[in-house]
């Protein structure tokens, strides 16, 4: 069995992730590497070298190769090995460069995509010239491939080492385009494979904000369209174009594109992998036991190191996924473990990182596609709406038991009145006050603000008695802020409202949240979260107040999923805010 500890530095397994391949067997593994997206009608150099399929040899070392072995029995023939000091010197001088060469030789080796994502290949950058990328293989071949053909990372990748503006670091104005249809205008301060910081200037106030690639279809800058389509740049056809009459709710991906998604992110490492160091208290009991012994203590066991000191905040999450990855080796022979760390990355993929495919990959490994009876099944299906096939997500939901996450996936995908069937089916159980809530929060994202009401209404029909006599009097409390945030949009023109900036405060989960919203223009320009106790937010405090500028309203503003609390706040803040502004 090969650990990861025995393989050779900087060398990745094509099958497993970094963090998961210590069961791969020993010796040569050869996965088949296919070519590149074809080229645009022109070279024939290029139609050729697009053609080739390439193989990636990697080595794996026997657990016992090349490992040297001493015996202390030796001791007495030493006289044999003794060296000068001049032989010394040589010997440790060829030893460096025997380390130092093969670094250098691969320290510009990487893994290109194509548009689609489905094509890879391990090469160098050599040069760009007149728009085509020449790239050297690792059997010494340089091929030729068109800028516009690689995958978004590659392009910025190209322009950063040519010395060309990249998006990165664009000092020209950018239009950047959602799958919505929203758009924004800005600069381009930073960016990566899962997110664009873009410096906007609102009321004279300068702004930052950051955006999943998952969301956006396209940025333009200087009359450049570059087309991302999705969570991993994927979103164009299988031809390499993208399909632009694509909404939400249609299929973006076809079963087998997504499948190949899935597959090659989660088996490979994030693009922020090497430079999150793997960081946690040394106290922590890396035993990991499913019951952890009382008192409560985030600095010894794991569980509570990650509930109170890493999904509160956002600069610890990728530490806290390395975590698990880590832990997911060491009990590599624990199959309760295994699962257990599995069932958690898929977990943190999708609540902290918002990374459906290696969410999905993981809870894919864990086996919750195959059980289907977990409230993971619904977090799955819902990877699957995010990535772009509706239909697999609906497969899965119904094989899959029905949990009020059901009511809200449904509606996200505008199966609003299967939705409202299965609330209505739930108010006839035991928590009728959380199915009728779940009915009008299904109808509120429908933009049908009179029915939503009428169901939080029948929230507040519901009395509060026994057991759950203060979680009915919270869910009277959430309804009627709803009715009164659907009031305020249902009747509210933004045009009347003075530019300036409005706060307000509404009860959330833990304790109130502040909110500041700026209007500029008739616009909702920004909505800021300013005070608040929350501490499972997830990404709520960002992906909320965005959405609620995309769409200049409520209407298809969906709660974040294990946040809906602290979502319905800040929406309704942001109500009271605007109707504050107009002396509502």
């Amino acid at each position: 069995m090969i650990s990861r500890s025995r393989l050779p530095s900087g060398t990745w397994s094509a099958t497993r992730p970094p963090h998961a391949r210590s069961r791969l067997p020993s010796g040569t593994y050869t996965p088949s590497i296919a070519t590149l997206s074809a080229a645009s009608s022109g070279s024939r150099s290029n139609e050729h070298s697009l053609r080739n399929l390439f193989n990636t040899t990697i080595l794996l070392p026997d657990a016992a190769q090349d490992r040297p072995r001493y015996n202390s029995q030796d001791t007495g023939r030493r006289d044999s090995r003794i060296m000068t000091n001049r032989q010394m010197k040589r010997c440790f001088l060829a030893a460096v460069v025997a380390l130092v060469l093969p670094c250098v030789s691969r320290a510009e080796m990487r893994t290109w995509s194509d548009i689609t994502g489905r094509f890879q290949t391990e090469a160098e950058f050599v040069d760009l010239t007149d728009g085509a990328v020449n790239l050297k293989k690792t059997d010494g071949e340089v091929i030729s491939v068109p800028l516009d053909k690689l995958s978004a990372a590659d392009q910025a990748y190209v322009r950063r080492r040519t010395g060309g503006e990249s998006p990165a670091s664009s000092t020209s104005d950018a239009l950047v385009e959602f799958l919505s249809g929203a758009k924004v205008h800005g600069r381009i301060t930073a960016r990566n494979d899962q997110a664009i910081t873009v410096a906007l200037k609102v009321g004279g106030r300068n702004l930052t904000r950051q955006y999943s690639v998952d969301e956006i279809r396209s940025i333009t800058i200087d009359g450049r369209r570059e087309v991302l389509g999705g969570a991993t740049g994927e979103g164009a056809s299988s031809d390499g174009h993208s399909d632009t009459a694509l909404s939400d709710g249609d299929t973006r991906r076809s079963r087998a594109e997504i499948e190949q998604v899935v597959d090659r992110l989660g088996r490979t490492p994030p693009d922020w992998w090497d430079s999150t160091p793997l960081d946690y208290p040394q106290t922590l009991d890396l035993s990991w036991p499913r019951k952890a012994p009382p008192p409560w203590n985030p600095r010894k066991n794991v569980s509570q190191y990650l509930f109170d000191m890493v999904q509160p905040n956002s600069s610890k999450w990728r530490g806290g996924v390395r975590l698990i990855h880590h832990l997911l080796e060491m009990h590599e022979d624990d199959q309760e473990k295994r699962q257990r760390a599995m069932m958690t990355l898929g977990r943190l993929y999708y609540h902290l990182l918002r990374d459906y495919a290696r969410a999905a990959f993981w809870w894919r490994q864990a086996g919750v596609e195959r059980s289907g009876q977990t409230p993971q099944g619904v977090q799955l299906a819902d990877c699957y709406w995010k990535l772009g096939n509706k239909q697999m997500a609906l497969d899965l939901l119904n094989k899959n038991s029905v949990y009020y996450s059901t009511i809200k996936l449904l509606a996200d995908m505008g199966e609003t009145e299967r939705a409202l069937r299965i609330a209505e089916a739930g108010a006839r159980g035991n928590l009728p006050d959380l199915a009728y809530l779940h009915a009008g929060d299904a109808c509120r994202i429908d933009g049908q603000s009179q029915r939503a009401i009428e169901y939080y209404e029948k929230v507040l029909d519901v009395r509060p008695t026994g057991k759950r006599a203060k979680g009915i009097q919270r869910n009277h409390q959430r309804a009627r802020e709803n009715i009164a945030a659907i009031k305020v949009f249902d009747t509210l023109d933004l045009r009347r409202v003075p530019d300036g900036v409005y706060r307000a405060r509404t009860p959330a989960f833990a304790a109130e949240i502040h909110v500041e919203v700026t209007v500029q223009g008739g616009r909702i320009e920004d909505v800021t979260v300013t005070k608040h106790q929350e501490k499972q937010t997830y990404t709520a405090l960002t992906e909320t107040p965005r959405k609620i500028i995309e769409k200049q309203g409520v209407k298809g503003v969906d709660a974040t999923s294990g946040a809906t609390i602290t979502s319905e706040a800040i929406i309704n803040a942001t109500a009271k805010a605007l109707a504050s502004a107009i002396g509502g």
